[in-house]
């Protein structure tokens, strides 16, 4: 039977049989250390958000809130493939990218709760995390609004000739955005040193992929501007970093950006205002299934790697590093009225 344009398409840019590409099989169990670190970051992410839950339900958090659980696998597998150095460059579902790049609990809470002593003063908010200590550039409320920025900052580090990557996290509902094919396009005609990190769980807020794109293999949209792209199992924490440790070698090599769709799914709403009506409560707990966290333990605990007093101790960690960031926040202080237009044009120098 002779392939179509779109199967040999897929078959060309990635070197994989005709049909739907399918993401690359987990690797092999870390050492011990690693596998230690590993597991305590993502409990770190499911600890912080579901404690901001608990307490947008009791007011202390206000406006949009985004939760990251179920995803955690993606942030703490892949930024462990950064360099400290490299920026990064996230969606508005960022509160676990900016834990795993090191941005302290305490700070992103108070970040949360609006406080001055929050890494964006209490201003940005849920949506609008930033730290330039750390190059965490946002944090972007816009869909797709991240994806210019990063390619401005490859640029940037291009033309100063600057050793370092910029990294991109965006859902798949970016996709539908002009900013993605402008921003891929750019990247690819100019060779710049950038990495796109596609989230895709399935739902931009309420659609579902194939109810808003006629063609749903999103790296077969990445490889139409000749950049390098794959899948990856988004819920396979050791499969997430050896697939970003991939693309950020050959992006370090100048060769270039790369797209790495990352297969997930969120267990909560959208947002805590979503009712969830586009989906069926059996897909979410069959997905749950596939928890990042509950299969990476297995795995670890099948290569003796990790036993109930690791698990108590990780928790015990993470509790009271979660307690100081909630005590750090309720003891903040609002920002004065007076300077409430501070920042907002640029102060005259005298």
């Amino acid at each position: 039977m002779n392939q179509t344009r779109r199967e040999r398409a897929r078959a060309d840019a990635r070197g994989n049989p005709p049909g739907v590409s399918q993401p690359e099989p987990a690797s092999p169990a870390p050492d011990r250390e690693h596998a230690l670190l590993l597991m305590r970051e993502m409990l770190r992410i499911r600890r912080f958000e579901e404690k901001c839950a608990e307490l947008y339900s009791a007011a202390k958090i206000r406006g949009f809130l985004h939760l990251y659980i179920g995803e955690e696998a993606i942030a703490v597998g892949a930024i462990q493939a950064l360099e400290p150095d490299d920026a990064i460059v996230a969606t508005y579902r960022e509160h676990g990218h900016a834990l795993a790049r090191g941005i302290s609990a305490a700070s992103i809470m108070a970040e949360l709760y609006g406080k001055q002593e929050g890494c964006s003063r209490g201003r940005g908010g849920s949506m609008h995390i930033f730290d330039a200590a750390t190059r965490f550039y946002g944090g972007n409320a816009i869909v797709g609004g991240g994806l210019p920025l990063a390619v401005g900052l490859a640029l940037a580090d291009k033309m100063t000739r600057q050793a370092r990557v910029t990294a991109c996290f965006f859902g798949e509902g970016a996709v539908a955005e002009g900013e993605f094919h402008e921003s891929l396009n750019l990247a690819a005609l100019w060779k710049l040193p950038v990495v796109f990190f596609c989230e895709n769980n399935l739902y931009a807020m309420g659609t579902a992929l194939k109810r808003s794109e006629s063609e749903t293999d999103l790296c077969l949209k990445a490889s139409s501007y000749e950049i390098p792209a794959w899948p990856v199992d988004g819920m396979d924490v050791v499969a997430c970093e050896d697939a970003a440790r991939r693309a950020l070698l050959a992006v370090r090599a100048g060769d270039g950006p790369c797209f790495v769709e990352f297969r997930t799914y969120r267990f909560r709403a959208h947002s805590m205002y979503d009712p969830q009506l586009y989906r069926t409560k059996e897909e979410v707990e069959e997905w749950k299934k596939r928890d990042p966290i509950t299969t990476f333990e297995t795995l670890i605990r099948a290569h003796n790697l990790f036993d109930d007093e690791d698990l108590k101790r990780l928790e015990e960690e993470v509790g009271a590093e979660l307690a100081k960031a909630v005590e750090f926040a309720e003891a903040g202080t609002w920002e004065p009225v007076e300077e409430l237009t501070k920042f907002v044009y640029s102060e005259r120098v005298r």
